[in-house]
């Protein structure tokens, strides 16, 4: 069995800690682990799986190979998705990869932004998927619903097979309350979580049925698959005309209206939630006598029902019920627990406005390391920088700006023109507007730096690379 981990999508509902250079299913949201290592760790003691595959979008390939790194994992690739296409297209190029090892696998397709409670309960109903997945079945997990949900799409079961195995009847779109409502109250309705299981060959197949334009542009941007250290690229030119289109739409509801379908659905009880929001982050959290979950420097009085999550701050309520406060180094979000849902016309706001705050958080996570924009004005901005033993900043160089650069700790190895010195502890270099530069962390330890810019503009795209060890320069 092939576990598939998709870890796409922008999780933009959990602003201001989700944004699009950081989504959620990187985030350590209900433990020590990412929402990806923890999605990894419930695969282990799970009989017959073999080393995953982990799809991506190509602008988080670097923050999923160093997460797969810090858990010791061992994978069967990084397939890069050079545009977002959705799901459908995403597990039919994981299909074509995993059968060019000459083997038809079962796919255990799963999202790496879920929270699962009970492993073995999830370990229970994967052999079940897989015995019928073997036998050419197309198995969907269902989850067993807790409460009228409306943030969820439903399944209605029809004739049971076995102890917790059924037919599926009809797949439903979210509904509102009094629908969902019945459909709780009827037993005979499951939640759709978006996990699956099925042979490879058994997908690419229906695929070629249901949506043929989606099969020929992933096996031709596939075809020539080249690696580079840990990823999978796709030929980019043809996969951009891929139609956009998810699993469910393209081939699991069409293949379950068939006579005698294949479709089954394996009920799961696991304590499973999507994240989804803050109010759902809130129901899977543990809670004090009041209702309140709270996570960071957080003083409360006379509050109820409500999560809070800070950051970096200091941050107190007073007097407020089902509220949810999300404090980071440069956003504030204060929502009623009720509204969460509408974060994303905040998202859209900041995207539509081109803000920064929908990007990126003020830590930015590099290949190398990573940068927090501590201080900023018309002029200038100051950036703390840690470089990561070993590791290289591109050989580059800026038309708006000079940069002065004071070591805190470590040692860096500095390129400034023609000349390349150390610079220790307490020592500083600049580097002229225009002038071709590097930086390198020789040592054993963290480079730590404070680096000052001054200039006309500091965009971070006033950055010309002419070599890069992770690739990000042009070809020459």
């Amino acid at each position: 069995m092939k576990p598939i981990i998709m870890a796409g999508g922008s999780g933009s509902r959990l602003w201001p800690m989700s944004r699009q250079a950081l989504p959620k299913q990187f985030l350590k949201l209900a433990g020590e682990e990412t929402m990806l290592q923890a999605t990894l760790s419930r695969l282990e003691g799970l009989d017959n799986a073999s080393k995953p595959i982990i799809i991506c979008n190509e602008e988080h390939r670097f923050l999923v190979a160093e997460q797969l790194r810090q858990a010791s994992v061992q994978h069967d690739g990084i397939l890069l998705e050079p545009f977002g296409r959705n799901t459908a297209p995403a597990i039919a190029l994981a299909a074509l990869h995993a059968l060019k090892g000459g083997e038809d696998p079962v796919m255990l397709v799963l999202a790496a932004d879920h929270l699962i409670k009970d492993s073995q309960a999830f370990h229970t109903a994967i052999a079940k998927a897989e015995a019928l997945a073997e036998q050419g079945q197309f198995v969907t997990f269902g989850i067993v619903p807790t409460e009228p949900h409306t943030g969820y799409g439903y399944i209605q079961t029809a004739e049971s097979t076995a102890e917790g195995l059924y037919k599926v009847a009809e797949f439903k779109e979210k509904p509102d309350l009094e629908t969902a409502q019945s459909y709780v109250n009827s037993g005979k309705y499951l939640w759709n979580s978006g996990m699956f299981a099925f042979k490879a060959s058994a997908y690419l197949n229906v695929l070629q049925k249901y949506a043929p334009d989606i099969r020929k542009s992933c096996e031709a941007a596939i075809a020539d698959e080249a690696a580079d250290l840990d990823f999978i690229r796709i030929n980019a030119d043809i996969f951009k005309d891929c139609p956009d289109d998810s699993i469910d739409y393209a081939v699991i509801e069409p293949l379950s209206v068939e006579a005698d379908s294949p479709v089954s659905v394996v009920a799961l009880d696991a304590g499973w939630s999507d994240v989804g929001s803050w109010s759902s982050l809130w129901e899977v959290s543990e809670k004090d006598e009041k209702g309140n979950a709270v996570v960071g420097d957080v003083m409360l009085h006379n509050v109820t029902n409500s999560y809070v999550n800070a950051e970096g701050k200091l941050v107190s309520l007073i007097g407020l019920d089902n509220v949810v406060v999300i404090e980071t180094k440069d956003a504030v979000l204060v929502a009623h627990k009720d509204e969460v849902q509408d974060v994303k016309s905040i998202v859209n706001k900041l995207k539509a406005e081109k803000r920064p705050e929908y990007v990126f958080h003020r830590e930015v996570f590099r290949p190398w390391g990573c940068y927090d924009s501590i201080d900023n004005g018309a002029r200038y901005q100051v950036k703390r920088i840690t470089v990561k033993p070993g590791e290289k900043l591109s050989v580059q160089m800026h038309h708006h700006r000079a940069e002065h650069w004071i070591v805190v700790s470590g040692t860096a190895k500095v390129t400034n023109g023609d000349e390349t010195f150390l610079v220790t502890e307490n020592e500083s270099t600049y580097i002229p507007i225009g002038q071709v530069h590097a930086l390198e962390n020789p040592g054993r330890i963290p480079l730590e730096m404070i680096e000052v810019q001054s200039g006309s503009y500091l965009g971070e795209d006033d950055i010309v690379r002419f070599t890069d060890i992770y690739g990000r320069a042009p070809k020459a």
